[in-house]
């Protein structure tokens, strides 16, 4: 079992979004399972449960705001809502925390909703699913929502490389990070979902920028690859972050293959707290 766990990436868990995601899939002809013994969409207690039971204290769950007609593949589409993360962090206090998910087409009023969604108690950082607006890193738009992050001392968390759906893939590149890291030196990006296919070059910007991190949401242990695990006990030994990107993977499955001796072999004990526990509290500066 994990201790003290940080899910720095896990979508919207309740009951009523299973139908959605299940729909969403299906309409884009995708393989991925939903559905996992001991891993299903669940209540807020019923994860608090499974979080004791995995070994995880929090988990950081993105919210967005609901668009008008939003697609039936849309990422908003399946997200949480800011009232739903506001009550169960309420509810369980430090056991969740919320990503706040812009939209960057909507200017500044985005930036003012952004700004009143990082006052709150219960988000920990700001948010883009990449693919949702076909928007490299450097793009002119994500530039006043970086600049609110360095204002506000939170990270920025993106989606890198390749999406699993029908969406633009090109804007997922990490090379569109340079920029971004230069210019915001205070600000803590996070590519998520390894980069892949990209993971070298994603890699490489963790290695060369102080403020890069990489994190592993939908990708479980047994995908990871050589290089991805040599990164989490070499020069990115404080930059890897482990992430559930629930419903791909879930939290006792992320529990099972921390404790397979396969699956750890030339990972040590500090190097497993650090991936799950230590770089994400290092980023995720206001989790308790």
């Amino acid at each position: 079992m994990l201790n003290g766990a940080i899910d720095y990436w896990c979508n919207a868990f309740f009951p009523d979004r299973e139908a959605a995601w299940r729909q969403a899939i299906d309409n884009q002809g995708l393989s991925l399972k939903v559905y996992r013994d001991g891993d299903e969409f669940c209540t807020p207690a019923e994860m608090v449960a499974r979080m004791d039971e995995a070994g995880f204290a929090t988990i950081v769950v993105v919210a967005s705001a609901r668009f008008a007609d939003p697609t039936i593949d849309s990422f908003e589409h399946v997200a949480a809502r800011a009232h739903e993360i506001a009550s169960v962090t309420a509810a369980y206090p430090g056991r969740f925390a919320g990503l706040w998910s812009v939209d960057p087409t909507t200017g500044a009023d985005g930036v003012a909703q952004a700004a009143e969604m990082v006052e709150q108690p219960w988000c920990v950082g700001l948010h883009n699913h990449t693919h949702s607006w076909d928007r490299p890193f450097d793009h002119p738009d994500f530039v006043p929502f970086y600049d609110l992050c360095a204002r506000h001392d939170v990270p920025f968390v993106m989606q890198a490389g390749k999406s699993g759906g029908d969406f633009p893939h090109e804007c997922g590149r990490p090379e569109g990070i340079d920029a971004p890291a230069t210019d915001f030196p205070a600000v803590r990006f996070v590519l998520s979902h390894t980069g892949w296919p990209w993971t070298e070059e994603t890699i490489e910007r963790a290695t060369r920028f102080d403020n890069v991190y990489l994190g592993t949401a939908t990708w479980p242990l047994r995908r990871w690859s050589p290089e991805l695990r040599a990164f989490a006990t070499g020069a990115g030994r404080h930059k890897l972050m482990y992430g559930s990107g629930f419903p791909t993977t879930g939290h006792r499955q992320a529990a099972r293959q921390f404790a397979d001796p396969e699956l750890i072999e030339g990972f040590t004990a500090a190097d497993i707290e650090r991936i799950t526990m230590t770089n994400a509290r290092a980023v995720f500066t206001r989790l308790p």
